[in-house]
Parts: structure tokens; sequence; C-alpha cells
């Protein structure tokens, strides 16, 4: 069992899409536009994004329960939009989910180099996700000849409930053997992910540039203006101040100052 009396980190747990892998976290958002397309109901790139980081079947209810998309889906359809149709749209999600993640299972620039500081601190690392079990058994391969294997994986369909809850968070806690909360740093591009590290009581570290809130690729990040970029980050960033975060980050690359600082406050004793 890991001393959890020394005032130092023990543990980073981090996201997947946006955050290590899938510069922009396109392979989702793609995922769902087709998914409800295939049924007659276009929806737009930030109606997708809106809920980003959710359990998928809760991300679909989300969408499917926005004012807009529910009057066009239930134009198209007739009836309104419920949870059976949700579950049409998760047995879509599926299929299309496999082939997204394959095309954009590329490490994040910069993702290698802050692993490789992790490893040489002695913390475990451990991942939460929004995907389910299937589609990760299908990308974890992909991470792994990367370079990338991290010591635990909980996937949102693991456990009764997914983000924001605490859930997935307290079963890294088990199946990395750490504890307390306070140290274990919480590492996503999105809200809900935030959310879920603040409700298990870590540290949270929010990412901006490329993640789902920014939403472009490496090359399309590269290309906006420097005013532009600045101000698009800086809105992503607000955002993730909003849901809680303790600390905002452009790319993982830039984690390893973060967790100076945070060790230095634990040990002043401050806390999460």
């Amino acid at each position: 069992m890991t001393d959890a009396t020394d005032g130092r980190i023990k543990a980073v747990v981090l996201d997947w899409a946006g955050t290590m892998l899938d510069h922009g976290s396109l392979a989702p958002l793609g995922v769902f536009r087709r998914a409800f397309a295939r049924l007659g109901v276009e929806i737009t790139e930030e109606e997708a994004r809106g809920p980003m980081g959710l359990p998928k079947w809760n991300h679909i209810q989300a969408v499917g329960g926005l004012p807009r998309v529910a009057a066009a889906w239930e134009q198209v359809m007739a009836t309104p939009f419920t949870d059976a149709d949700v579950d049409r749209l998760h047995a879509l999600f599926l299929p299309l989910t496999l082939e997204a993640v394959a095309e954009r299972a590329t490490l994040i620039d910069g993702a290698l180099a802050t692993l490789a500081d992790l490893r040489r601190r002695g913390l475990k690392i451990g991942s939460t996700t929004g995907y389910d079990r299937p589609t990760m058994e299908a990308l974890l391969p992909l991470a792994a000849a990367q370079g990338y294997s991290p010591d635990c994986l909980v996937t949102a369909g693991d456990l009764p409930q997914g983000r924001p809850s605490p859930l997935m968070m307290f079963k890294c806690f088990i199946d990395l053997q750490i504890w307390p909360a306070h140290a274990v740093v919480k590492v996503d591009d999105t809200p809900p992910g935030i959310e879920e590290g603040r409700a298990a009581g870590t540290w949270t570290v929010g990412v901006s540039a490329t993640g789902n809130l920014m939403g472009l690729d490496a090359t399309a990040t590269a290309a906006l203006p420097p005013e532009v970029f600045a101000a698009r980050n800086a809105a992503a960033a607000g955002v993730l101040r909003e849901a809680g975060a303790h600390y905002v980050i452009n790319s993982v690359r830039d984690l390893p100052p973060v967790l100076d600082d945070i060790n230095r406050r634990l040990a002043a004793s401050e806390r999460p």
C-alpha cells in the first residue's frame, strides 16, 4: 500500500481523446454527427461537442434533448426523442467509433515526453474515458504501439455511473492502490472530466489547446493566426476553469511544472 503521509503526488489519471491522443478530439465528434445523420437528423459541431466527456449513452441523450435537435427529430420521425432512440443511436455508435478511433489514434505531440517524466517521478498512471470497453479494446493496442500503456483503465461502461460522478476515479484509486485523493491529479479536456476529478477530491488540470473545446487537429491549430489562437484558447480555458479546474494548460506537454507546483502546495499542507 502506498504511503499517504509524505505530502507528494502519487498518481496522475489521464483522459484519452483530446488529452493524450486525437488532437482536437475529432473521433467522437465525427461519430456523433454521422450516427444522427444516418437516422435523418443533422446536428452541428457545436451541438455534438457540448456534452463531450460524458459516457456516450448520456452524451447522445443530452444532444437529443437539445431543443433544436429535439424539434428536428420530431419533424423527421413524427415522434418525440426518447430513450429508445438513444438506444438506437448508441447501437450505431460502436461500429462507427471503432473506425474513427483507428483514424485518430495518434498521440498528441509531447505526450510521450510527459509520460517519461511521470515515470521518472515514480508516479502511477491511471486513465478514465467516456468511451466504452469495446472501443478501448481497439484503441489500447494502437496507443501501446506508440509507447503509451497506462497502469489502469476505467471506461464509462465499467461502473453504474460515469462522469461527472467520481466512481471511475474511485475505481482508479483501488486499481492503483493509491490514496488519499489529494495525492492524485486528474487531467482532462472536458468539463465533465474536470467535474469527475473535483467530485473525487483530486487536483484537476484542464487541457485547452489540444482538446474538445478548441476542436482542431494539430495542423489546423498551428495554422491559426496568433490572435485567433489566443482568443479561442482563452475561451476554452475559461470553460475549464468554470468547471473547477485548479490549473489549465495548453497541452499535456505542459504538465510537469504543474506537478511541481502541486507538490509545493502539498508540502505546505494545501489541499484541493
